[in-house]
């Protein structure tokens, strides 16, 4: 049995890649996923490593919240309170210390002086800090000098070759107060990068950057180095005792590890995004190994029974096809972590093409990722091919003188109707209870009911093949002969069909029911626009990205303008759980927007610091009513209680909570602008208005004056940029898709040999045979795209209705972009169609007919 299973195995080479390709892509997914996260992870270790050595000890304000506490994207967990200067002298007076310096680090974003238009702040920060004694320890300067001036500025080697910049040209900065022109002194990298992970650098001397980064008299931190011999942890607990209260010495390396950590983090995230991807593709490589190994066992049958008749076990024959897909499977997944390697290093040439610079090192392909994609590619195989293995094993040793069949029993047919109809309602109360039931951990329940219910209808869906395929294929009938063959044969055996499309069915389901989020996004924000915004003019940027303060406060001083609020939003948290609150000019706020304030008034905002505006349904969740007193933390300042001053109804455009702008600049260290909103004075014209609004900020190339049609189109681009990605990501599921097309027509043709030989016996031409053969894909591909699309709909509402809450109120199918994805899903067909179309076209005649 051993020796039949592997000459089996080598005896169809060609049905063996076909059937590895998807797992080899799938795996591939994964690999490349852990090798660029690993790979980033090192390289970032790397520079915190080399970061660390410059100094012993790091003197900074304590953070209230724990680390963890904020979680990914902060929440304003990595704030913390600057600590005035005049504390440096007194840790240079520490016994132990040999050298102490101040650091600084805030928002510094260069202008290209070519173009006019701001360089970096789409993801990587844009940093400016200071030169002091220990800066050359991390820096290499690689041209020029460090600066001495107030006009004198050292920028990042990836900033100074992508914009062709060098030492002498004047360059503009912009910072969080008014921008100011330097001239670069001096170009530096990070050891052997250019830059850190794609943050552009603005480096200056200690004075300039205290100004200019609004930090007079204070620094962020303080570095330490020790005497000669002196170790990190006795001169931490040297230095700590003459810090004040609210202020902690730690060791260098244990800062590392706390960046370390926190980056592991956010590339934890980061990595379960491109995971869940990745687990698609494999969700849908298991359709088309579990159809590939079906149709295989099927025209085995004869093979299988004489083997019975011979002797063999019904264990041996399900062992046999069970090993035959472990082969598969750990070879498959083999040739899987190589192309995942390939993977990573594309990936890494795409950050590279978007200006995100990693540190070099090698690529990181460490055990663990090859034991989880080894595992993961061997057990998809494996599981898939139980069910068949097991019908393999059912096979009497009296099918040795039948023809080979595919079909199953009917006696069966109730029995799978039942099961499919009851693995279909567990998906779907899965997926319903994780959007609308679960309270936490719901998007566990979503992903799992999601594939159930693929599952479900995958096992349903030959119920639906035969009538639909036909009324899809009907108007083949009188255009062609070729085309009434196709359709016939793709009616012929609706299990076979309905497998196939399966694959294709969940690539296009998930990329549908984005489609229809994003149209519904786009809609809901159209509406949440419509109803809140009372403002002719929006100030943004083009990345989103926060800016200086200073653009508001010179629109605010116009004489063309009535109504002026700056939009500020941060994290804290609330009842021990990360929220966020966006802070708003009481005076203003109601002439740019609309709030509908039920209980209280926004006013009060402007008559107390710890006045705070709360949404209604918040309110109630909590039990909360007017003069409350709300257990708020922050950052930088720890419990800071907030008192409710208000509810209001409207919370699509300010969120769940509401402070003043002198409230908001007393809790958080940054103090940038999200949006700020303007309205026009009375009787001024709107042409006026946006002039003036536009010489304004002039000073400001990272900020953009639009109306409300262009910040309308703006938002409904980022939507399309976001869910563009996730539809790109998907396609590998689609891809795989095509791949169990063209395998499940190859070894349709193998069956059909003789058929296909007597066809050309009585006249058809190689021309007909190919055309048949492309009709019958094209009729499967769009009959899956056809179920795909229905789910896609139906998983697109059920979203759309688990997110009425946070602001997605409109429901939106958009017909002509599913109506392109059906006309691609024929093209899909036509691809797939090739080879197989080809190999029919190309059997001999003869040989054909004469096949036993």
């Amino acid at each position: 049995m051993w020796r039949a299973t592997f000459k089996s195995l080598l005896a169809k080479k060609l049905r063996l890649v076909l059937t590895a390709l998807s797992v080899v892509l799938g795996v591939g997914f994964v690999a490349g996923t852990y090798v660029l996260t690993d790979t980033m992870n090192a390289a970032f270790e790397e520079l915190f490593a080399q970061s660390a050595t410059a100094s012993d000890v790091i003197v900074r304000s304590t953070s209230a919240f724990e680390p963890e506490a904020a979680g990914p994207g902060g929440g304003g967990g990595e704030e913390r309170t600057p600590l005035p200067d005049s504390l440096l002298a007194e840790v240079e007076s520490v016994a132990d210390v040999a050298v102490a310096v101040g650091d600084l680090q805030g928002t510094a974003q260069m202008v290209d002086p070519a173009t006019n238009d701001v360089i970096g702040g789409v993801g990587p920060p844009t940093i400016g800090t200071n030169w002091n004694e220990l800066a050359g320890e991390v820096l290499e300067v690689r041209d020029g000098a460090p600066p001495a001036g107030p006009d004198e500025v050292m920028i990042d080697a990836a900033t100074a070759r992508n914009a062709n910049l060098s030492v002498g040209d004047e360059i503009k900065i912009l910072f969080e107060g008014p921008p100011g022109e330097f001239t670069i002194v001096g170009v530096v990298g990070f050891g052997e990068a250019d830059n850190l992970g794609g943050a552009t650098l603005a480096v200056f001397e200690t004075e300039t950057a205290q100004e200019v980064l609004g930090k007079q008299g204070v620094f962020d931190a303080i570095s330490v180095v020790g005497d000669e011999g002196v170790a990190a942890t006795q001169l931490s607990a040297s230095v700590e005792a003459v810090l004040p209260e609210g202020v902690e010495a730690v060791t260098s390396t244990s800062v590392a590890d706390e960046a370390t950590q926190n980056l592991q983090e956010d590339l934890g995230f980061f990595r379960t995004a491109l995971l869940v991807f990745a687990a698609v593709a494999l969700f849908v490589g298991s359709f088309i190994i579990f159809n590939t190994f079906s149709i295989i066992v099927a025209q085995r049958t004869r093979e299988l029974a004489l083997l019975r008749a011979l002797g063999a076990s019904r264990r041996q024959v399900i062992v046999s096809v069970v090993v035959e897909a472990f082969v598969v499977g750990l070879v498959a997944s083999g040739l899987g972590i190589a192309a995942g390697i390939g993977i990573a290093v594309g990936l890494q040439g795409l950050l590279g093409a978007f200006n995100i610079d990693l540190p070099s090192t090698s690529l990181q392909l460490l055990p663990r990722t090859i034991i989880v994609s080894l595992f993961v590619g061997v057990v998809v195989t494996v599981a898939a091919s139980i069910l068949p293995a097991r019908r393999a094993g059912s096979v009497a040793p009296i099918q040795a003188l039948r023809e080979a069949s595919d079909g199953a029993s009917r006696e069966l047919a109730g029995r799978r109707l039942i099961i499919a109809l009851a693995v279909t309602a567990l998906g779907v109360g899965a997926l319903a209870y994780g959007l609308f039931g679960a309270e936490t951990n719901g998007v566990y329940s979503v992903g799992a009911g999601a594939a159930i219910t693929f599952i479900g209808v995958a096992m349903l869906s030959p119920l639906a093949a035969r009538p639909i395929v036909g009324g899809l294929g009907a108007p083949l009938r009188r255009l062609s002969i070729q085309g009434r063959l196709g359709r016939e044969n793709a009616m012929r055996s609706p299990r076979r069909t309905a497998s196939t499309a399966a694959a294709l069915m969940i690539g296009l389901g998930l990329v549908s029911m984005v489609a229809i989020l994003a149209a519904s996004l786009k809609a809901s924000f159209d509406a949440a626009l419509t109803d809140t915004l009372k403002a002719d003019y929006t100030l943004t940027t083009s990345s989103f990205t926060s800016f200086s303060p200073e653009a508001g406060e010179r629109v605010a001083a116009l004489p063309e303008v009535e109504a002026v609020s700056a939009f500020r939003q941060n994290g804290f948290r609330v009842n021990g759980s990360t929220s966020f609150l966006t802070a708003v000019d009481p005076s203003a706020v109601e002439g740019v927007a609309t709030l509908e304030v039920s209980e209280g008034s926004v006013t009060v905002l402007a008559e107390a610091d710890d006045a705070l505006l709360v949404h209604r349904d918040v309110a109630i969740e909590n039990g909360w009513a007017l003069g409350d007193e709300v257990p708020a933390e922050f950052a930088s300042t720890g419990d800071a209680p907030l008192t409710i001053a208000g509810i209001y109804e409207e919370n699509r455009l300010v969120g769940d909570y509401v402070i003043s702008l002198e409230t908001y600049d007393g809790l958080y260290v940054e103090r940038l602008d999200s949006f700020v909103l303007v309205k026009g004075a009375q009787g001024v014209a709107l042409s006026e208005v946006e002039e003036a609004i536009r010489g304004a900020v002039e000073e400001f190339p990272n900020v953009q004056v639009q109306d409300q049609a262009a910040f309308r189109a703006q938002q409904a681009g980022f939507i399309d940029q976001i869910l563009g990605l996730i539809t790109a990501l998907l396609l590998m599921s689609i891809a795989i898709a095509a791949v169990g097309i063209i395998n499940t027509l190859g070894l349709s043709i193998y069956e059909r040999t003789r058929e296909l030989g007597l066809l050309r016996a009585v006249g058809m031409s190689r021309r007909q045979v190919s055309r048949m053969v492309r009709w019958e894909s094209i009729i499967i591909a769009v009959f899956g795209a056809v179920l795909g699309l229905v789910i896609g709909v139906a998983f697109g509402w059920a979203l759309q209705q688990a997110l009425k809450a946070e602001g997605v109120t409109e429901f939106v199918v958009p017909v002509g972009q599913l109506a392109a994805y059906l006309v691609i899903a024929a093209f899909i067909g036509v691809i797939a169609a090739i080879w197989p179309a080809r190999r029919a076209a190309r059997l001999n005649v003869l040989e054909a007919i004469s096949y036993e």
